[in-house]
């Protein structure tokens, strides 16, 4: 499912990157509980969450989207 590949890629992003759950969702303005979800499939993010998500961890939507 889409929503489960989404959120590994950020998962995997994130780690790649050494930075925890606290501090992406700080950078992109969303709750830690929230971006938690999102990572585990469970949450299904909006465009504009994803947006958030993809320019705090400082990648393109293309580049995000290659890994998926």
């Amino acid at each position: 499912m889409i929503t489960e590949k989404v959120g590994l890629r950020i998962k995997q992003l994130r780690s790649q990157q050494g930075i925890s759950q606290e501090k992406l969702a700080l950078k992109a303005e969303i709750d830690r509980t929230y971006l938690a979800g999102v990572e585990q499939g469970r949450r299904n993010p909006s465009i504009k969450s994803l947006e958030k998500i993809i320019n705090a961890l400082e990648i393109s939507f293309s580049d995000f989207f290659k890994g998926i």
